[in-house]
């Protein structure tokens, strides 16, 4: 497994609230949802969620990461994969953690982190914290489409202590399943307020 980790995307566009604006209706279930996103690709694909793990390592440079992570006690891990449903890459997710709740949480490391964390029915509690447009090349390369992309990034409480913060961004490959993630006016803002960046190739 390459042990190099990416650079986080940068984001071109951050939401200031989380009340849904821009997005359409099935978008913010998907993004402002406590629930599983594995399960809901799977719902939405009629295919099982096979996860490629691209990365995991210690992280010591957390100028990209969100402000979160600084409720996590070091040393640091950060695991990134790649979410596929039926041969076609859905999603992408990195995640921190303390070193020894990895662990002790990721034992089955090819496995969705939602099914490693209830394997033994502990409570979780989600909360989603910010919502963003990102834009990478190797995320287009991946995707095999051109972004920007829709992002969030949420925390995993356990017994009222941050367990892990998740970033996820998502294919716009899913807007052939949830139709689109914005109006075309609400998306022409966007592009206009990412600027060219948001039009980069």
């Amino acid at each position: 497994m390459d042990q190099t980790l990416q650079p986080s995307p940068p984001a071109l566009w951050t939401a200031p609230n989380l009340d849904g604006e821009p997005l359409s209706g099935p978008w913010q279930l998907l993004l402002l949802g406590d629930g599983s996103p594995t399960r809901h690709l799977q719902l939405l694909t009629g295919h099982a969620v096979e996860v490629e793990v691209a990365a995991m390592a210690a992280d010591q440079q957390l100028s990209a990461a969100p402000q979160e992570v600084q409720e996590l006690q070091a040393p640091l891990l950060r695991r990134q994969v790649w979410l596929i449903c039926g041969g076609e890459t859905m999603a992408w997710a990195e995640s921190w953690w303390n070193q020894s709740q990895a662990d002790q949480n990721l034992k089955e490391r090819h496995q969705p982190i939602w099914r490693s964390l209830t394997s033994n029915r502990s409570e979780l509690f989600r909360e989603v914290d910010g919502l963003a447009v990102v834009q990478a090349p190797w995320l287009q390369e991946r995707f095999q489409r051109p972004g920007p992309f829709w992002s969030r990034h949420y925390r995993f409480f356990r017994q009222g202590a941050t367990l892990t913060v998740i970033r996820e961004v998502f294919s716009p490959a899913l807007e052939g399943l949830l139709g689109p993630a914005c109006s075309a006016i609400n998306n022409e803002f966007l592009l206009n307020v990412c600027g060219d960046a948001a039009k980069a190739a």
